[in-house]
């Protein structure tokens, strides 16, 4: 099994990736697949009008997700990783007031917001809770073109005739996990992570750095590593300097900036209480996560319900841990990724599949595995960082208030940071041996996800989401 760094962690826009991100993939692949004429089977310039259907939890939590605004935003061209802020909304209002898609090789194909893209309250698709339907007509109404995609988590999008092919052969490319090849360790679980770390004498990092570097060469990795902490960092910083309301009608207040504010004066009169530290983790998650409510840049890690938790423990270990370099933090993320990864490829990270143990529980294990190779932890206090983690967040639901981005789940990657410095600290004062696997507690998370409730799953049909303020 392999998955890079930078299928873990991708640069788009908030407030979701499986909600958000997912959706305008799709959309671009399937105006990709238009001027194609799908390879040659019909004239581009006979498509006449688009409609795209929203299903199971896209429909039940599409609007508070911006998944309308992420399909338009698709079929009008634009990537999740390349969206230019100012041209995207002129082109939305565009589309509103007139209608229409100008696509190349199309010409101007009808898509009316308001009559052509439905959200469908009925039962989920078969095939997987975030469910999407794209069609293409001519102008007698004869369908060019029609597909169903799904968006499985993480930014990561598959159409119905993959997850088919994926669900007759367990070990088909489902999570476009690339065949291992090639590459010099290809480890699919932590038992063979572990292994392979002893036979080879590398650590975990220098083991990931070895897959990614057979295939990008040193130099692009380390500018991509670059890239992927500079849109981390200035998230923060964004988030930390900005006031105001966050959209969605929830009326939540941004508090990022006043409580990092509060932090550095208490810091600057040496009357901070020593675990003021907790404090400076949940900001820094939260400045991370009220980016994320409001539509702004992210970087999955491994969702972007669960954005703020590797940024945050990252800015920890460089502005407040001995001896941080800028070394440290590309081991950070690479271990990281490499735990990532395994969650992945073993479980899923899609709050829509397994609930927020999915995604805060398997950012606060990637964070917890980070920070303790960051600080120069065995591979075996590694994976039992990680295992402590995890562990600590099995069973928690997914339950978002209006399905926005908002309640519970900015404060909750505060939470998701702390429990990772914790669970890394724990780990360093151990020699590495423990009780629980990694890999039986990634297993344990899988059932849990099954055996849990749909209305738990990203429905905001049940917990949280219903137990609302009567006022």
């Amino acid at each position: 099994m392999f998955l890079s760094v930078f299928d873990i962690f991708k640069i788009g826009i908030g407030p979701s990736s499986s909600h958000t991100m997912g959706p305008m993939t799709a959309a671009v692949d399937f105006l990709n697949r238009l001027t194609a004429g799908e390879n040659g089977k019909f004239d581009p310039a006979a498509v006449a009008r688009i409609i795209a259907s929203l299903h199971g939890s896209l429909a039940f939590t599409g609007k508070g997700h911006a998944s309308d605004r992420a399909v338009m935003l698709g079929l009008l061209g634009f990537r999740p990783d390349k969206v230019d802020a100012d041209l995207a909304e002129e082109k939305l209002a565009e589309l509103q007031d007139t209608c229409v898609l100008k696509v190349s090789k199309c010409g101007e194909v009808r898509f009316d917001p308001e009559a052509d893209l439905v959200f469908d309250y009925g039962p989920a698709l078969p095939l997987h809770a975030n469910g999407m339907k794209l069609t293409a007509f001519d102008r007698n109404g004869e369908v060019l073109l029609a597909d169903t995609y799904y968006s499985i988590g993480g930014g990561f999008v598959v159409t119905e005739t993959e997850l088919l092919a994926a669900e007759k052969a367990p070990d088909a490319d489902l999570h476009e996990e690339k065949e291992a090849i090639g590459y010099p360790y290809p480890f699919g679980s932590a038992a063979e992570m572990l292994q392979m770390g002893r036979d080879s004498g590398l650590t975990i990092s220098q083991m990931k750095r070895a897959n990614e570097e057979s295939v990008l060469g040193a130099t692009v990795l380390n500018e991509k590593l670059e890239a992927i902490w500079g849109v981390m960092e200035n998230c923060i910083a964004r988030g930390l300097s900005l006031e105001g309301i966050l959209p969605g009608g929830l009326s939540v207040k941004r508090r990022a900036r006043a409580i990092h504010r509060r932090l550095l004066e208490q810091s600057s009169s040496n009357s901070q209480q020593p675990h003021a530290i907790n404090d400076w983790l949940s900001v820094y998650a939260m400045a991370v996560n009220e980016e994320n409510a409001a539509g702004g840049q992210v970087v999955t890690s491994p969702t972007n319900g669960a954005a703020g938790v590797v940024p945050a423990v990252i800015r920890y270990y460089r502005d407040h841990c001995v001896d941080a370099s800028r070394e440290g933090i590309d081991t950070f993320l690479l271990t990281a990724a490499a735990i990532g990864g395994l969650i992945k490829h073993n479980a899923s990270i899609s709050g829509a599949e397994c609930g927020c143990q999915a995604e805060v529980g398997s950012a606060s294990a990637m964070a917890a595995a980070g920070l303790c190779a960051a600080l120069g932890g065995s591979n075996e206090q590694i994976e039992n960082s990680a295992e402590i983690a995890l562990e600590h967040h099995l069973g928690m639901t997914c339950d978002p208030v209006r399905g926005l981005v908002q309640v519970p789940c900015i404060e909750r990657n505060g939470m998701g940071a702390i429990k990772a410095v914790s669970a890394a600290s724990l780990a360093l004062h151990g020699d590495g041996s423990h009780f629980m696997p990694l890999d039986n507690c990634i297993e344990t998370m899988r059932q849990t996800g099954q055996d849990m409730w749909d209305k738990y799953k990203e429905t905001s049909l049940g917990g949280l989401a219903v137990n609302l303020p009567e006022c």
